[in-house]
């Protein structure tokens, strides 16, 4: 799954970035421990033009009766998409890029309760493209506004990821943008033989503090590496 992440960039950064517009929104202060059910940057195509946009994190579909909903969708698996009713009108119509500079997964310490989390960046240091549905949600709104809310795809794990956890969001390479983001490409077939394990040389991950584990904790000193116990043995274990 992907539960925490990292988004430090600036709006006009990840419009650079990606080829796409600024959002239109107030921007969103720079966070290092991005939960769900907060805003988030995405990347999307609306009338033909790229855009970053300001999302609502929990996918809230166009038929639920509430926004809370979104808390249980802020991860959708790849496996079956085009069939599952909460996601298959996304998956045809509304895909998104979730940009983010890193993201946190934990792993299971042999013998003990806790988790050690892990900080997972690219190698090269460039931002993360998470493959991601969006929707817009009406209901309950008077004044003909809308929510929007996205959620980050996820798969198996590629061979790095499995060492601390069964599951990895979707990083689509920059040459599957366009068709991911195209809302008039509905090749379902395609576009579900993206949303594969990136390769392990793409990305590093690093052992960091529990502090993290605390959203109300923030700032870059959560990316710094800790050393850990010789009683918590290695990713090889």
């Amino acid at each position: 799954m992907c539960g925490r992440f990292v988004s430090s960039s600036t709006p006009d950064e990840i419009a650079q970035y990606f080829d796409a517009e600024p959002p239109a929104e107030a921007a969103i202060e720079p966070s290092w421990n991005v939960a769900p059910t907060r805003d988030v940057y995405v990347v999307m195509e609306d009338g033909g033009i790229r855009k970053v946009a300001v999302h609502h994190w929990g996918l809230v579909p166009f038929w639920a009766k509430s926004p809370a909903i979104g808390s249980k969708m802020i991860n959708a698996r790849a496996e079956g998409l085009a069939e599952k009713g909460a996601y298959k009108h996304a998956f045809r119509k509304r895909r998104c890029i979730v940009p983010a500079d890193a993201f946190y997964e934990w792993r299971k310490v042999p013998g003990q309760k806790a988790k050690q989390p892990y900080a997972i960046e690219r190698r090269d240091g460039e931002p993360i493209a998470f493959a991601g549905l969006w929707e817009q949600w009406r209901g309950g709104d008077d004044e003909g506004g809308a929510l929007r809310s996205t959620t980050i795809i996820t798969t198996d794990p590629n061979g790095l990821m499995a060492t601390i956890h069964d599951r990895m969001p979707v990083i689509l390479p920059p040459a599957a943008w366009e068709a991911w983001l195209d809302p008039a490409n509905d090749d379902l077939e395609a576009l579900g033989k993206l949303l594969v394990p990136a390769p392990e040389e793409l990305l590093v991950l690093r052992p960091v503090s529990t502090e993290v584990n605390n959203v109300r904790n923030d700032g870059a000193q959560l990316l710094d590496e800790v050393d850990l116990p010789p009683e918590q043995g290695s990713l090889d274990a």
